[in-house]
């Protein structure tokens, strides 16, 4: 089955559409009461390589439902005044995510490179324990 649009053609195209917040600035920003990071990523994946302090956790699965005010799923979280900055692991489903929170007119930006680069350029970790 050939596909009419590839995964990191759609990566693309949401990049070119989005807010991209580099690493660096976003550690400068990790204690800023103004800013809400919120990490997509898999629990497992959080379990395994820990999180960026003070982020909300919102699976993939349910980041449309969350942010919809008439959703029955609705958290209360995403009418906070504040800026939300959504990452993944290598900024690839955040990409595609915030391109379509844009879409529903929700504004946010997502980490450029992901947690992976977040945690190569020293930014601050917890693990639970």
């Amino acid at each position: 089955m050939a596909l009419t649009k590839t995964s990191a053609q759609m990566v693309a195209d949401a990049r070119a559409r989005i807010e991209e917040i580099e690493t660096a600035d976003l550690i400068a920003m990790v204690d800023d009461p103004g800013v809400q990071i919120v990490d997509l990523r898999d629990p497992r994946e959080r379990e395994r390589t820990g999180y960026i302090p003070g982020s909300f956790h919102c699976p993939r699965g349910m980041l449309e439902f969350w942010v919809d005010p008439d959703s029955p799923y609705f958290k209360e979280i995403f009418a906070e005044d504040r800026k939300f900055v959504f990452h993944c692991a290598s900024g690839w489903r955040s990409a595609i995510s915030v391109d379509t929170l844009n879409d529903m007119g929700f504004k946010a930006a997502h980490l450029k490179n992901g947690f992976s680069e977040w945690v190569k350029l020293g930014g601050p970790v917890e693990t639970k324990g």
